[in-house]
């Protein structure tokens, strides 16, 4: 499993956030996404939190590879996000 999971710092969430509803919407019905979440920080104005859980590299590589039509990048000033490679879980 793999999870992808950190921030990103956007100069406006309200419409960063609007903008990426296609791109969650893809990805939860995508071959090997788990999990796709992206939120708005409860602290940070300008803070998006993102949470990604996938079953494999292939799987989150092919999404990636499919790309949107929206020019999201063009938003985010700043980002901290990281992927971690799972091999165990246990269910709380």
């Amino acid at each position: 499993m793999l999870i992808v999971a950190g921030y990103l710092k956007v100069t406006d969430r309200d419409r960063y956030l609007a903008a990426c509803r296609e791109v969650v919407e893809l990805a939860r019905v995508a071959d090997g996404c788990l999990d796709f979440t992206l939120g708005a920080d409860l602290v940070e104005p300008d803070r998006v939190n993102i949470y990604e859980r996938w079953t494999s590299r292939a799987a989150v590589d092919k999404f990636r590879g499919t790309g949107t039509t929206n020019d999201l990048g063009a938003h985010i000033v700043g980002a901290e996000v990281s992927e971690f490679d799972c091999a165990n879980e246990v269910r709380l």
